[in-house]
């Protein structure tokens, strides 16, 4: 009679550790369909609110919009709002449709976003100059400069257009733009590329970074142990000139003299962590995993660290620099499944799902419910990452 206690006792256990099992699963789904809702519904407002009808495959870069808007993240002068948006913002559209065909059961459906934006994207390459490269802003309305880290940019999205179709074009893109950065590269400060081509002032982490990834992707991809290589410099040359000692993380930029620019964006760091993350998985090589991991821990307790509002885990410098942190995060966490990192970004995420949002359904800048920015025009790309944002978490917590 013991035994039979002891054995339904166990069975018992069992049963209840199985209907706990079950419980979560359906739990983990059905945050991963509301996720997913969340990510089409800011998706579809994009194309509704941004869209430039006149201009195939354009948006513009803000909404609402009276085209007055100052725009500052360049090189030199700002510069007023145009008819179409610049090159970066629209990269994060195209971003977004990549995460999104990343769900099986979407890729068809957004697979028709993706060619419209990859004939967007193309109106911003030059092949005047030579090497031919992107342009800030489309070729048909002006000559413009051509900043290294959006070409980057564009390496990645045509990357992560070619893992989700195998279409060889985008490929061969991707290694096209990634001569255009090689071009870039001097050995000032030991090596790595400019910010603007031309300007030869400073060795910035978002242009390495994203050269690092393009480079690593394009490997990926082909098995062409040249990217890996090239990959392999970019990083160590960012490893040990733009990694700040006292906190860790990778700093804006380096000056010609040495001296490092102590700013710290978030996907500065990013971009390096989930470099290191393919490192490791590509060379199997446990450094670049323990540097991935200490990377994340680094950022993690400065973004944390530093004043920010009581209601968010992390400071969030910008949405899209905080996108990008989180693929870093997401790529460790697929190989460690620590979810600490991942599960901060979540949170604040929500936080200004549920708090920040304007009458259009479109989310402020600081991810806060401020009345000012509440009533301002919205950023294309402020909007087209919270898109990718739930794309991502809604295929993790799927899985």
């Amino acid at each position: 009679m013991k035994i039979t206690n002891k054995y339904l006792r166990y069975a018992i256990a069992f049963g209840g550790f199985i209907s706990y099992t079950f419980s979560c699963m359906a739990q983990q789904n059905a945050t991963s369909k509301m996720y997913l809702h969340r990510a089409e519904k800011v998706y579809s407002n994009i194309w509704k609110h941004y869209r430039v009808s006149s201009q195939v495959g354009l948006f513009s870069e803000n909404y609402p919009s009276s085209k007055k808007d100052t725009l500052n993240y360049f090189q030199g002068e700002s510069v007023k709002e145009k008819e179409v948006s610049f090159l970066w913002p629209f990269s994060g559209v195209f971003s977004a449709t990549n995460a999104l065909m990343k769900s099986p059961a979407l890729k068809a459906k957004y697979k028709t976003y993706q060619d419209s934006l990859v004939m967007g994207i193309e109106q911003y390459r030059d092949t005047v100059r030579k090497p031919a490269g992107y342009q800030a802003y489309p070729v048909n309305f002006e000559k413009a400069d051509r900043y290294y880290d959006d070409n980057g940019l564009v390496g990645i999205d045509y990357m992560e257009s070619y893992f989700n179709t195998k279409n060889p074009i985008y490929l061969q893109r991707a290694k096209n733009v990634f001569k255009f950065i090689l071009s870039g590269w001097n050995d000032d400060v030991g090596g790595g590329v400019t910010w603007l081509e031309g300007h030869k002032d400073q060795k910035p982490a978002c242009t390495n970074g994203m050269a690092t990834l393009t480079a690593l992707k394009i490997y990926q991809g082909s098995k062409d142990k040249y990217y890996l290589e090239q990959g392999k410099r970019f990083y160590s040359w960012m490893y040990k000139t733009l990694r700040d000692t006292t906190t860790g993380i990778i700093t804006n930029d380096v000056k010609l003299d040495g001296k490092q620019n102590r700013t710290f964006w978030t996907y500065n760091t990013g971009s390096l962590i989930e470099a290191a993350v393919l490192l490791y998985q590509f060379t199997g090589q446990k450094q670049y995993l323990q540097q991935a991991q200490q990377l994340a821990a680094d950022s993690y307790k400065y973004y944390s660290g530093v004043p920010h509002d009581s209601n968010l885990v992390l400071h969030i410098d910008l949405p899209w620099f905080v996108t990008v942190l989180f693929r870093g995060y997401e790529a460790l966490y697929k190989v460690d499944g620590n979810y600490k990192y991942l599960g901060a970004i979540e949170h604040d995420l929500n936080y200004a799902w549920m708090n920040s949002r304007d009458k259009y359904g479109l989310t402020t800048h600081s991810w806060l419910p401020k009345k000012p920015e509440l009533n301002k025009p919205k950023w294309l790309l402020d909007e087209a990452c919270i898109a990718e944002l739930y794309a991502r978490l809604s295929l993790i917590k799927k899985k």
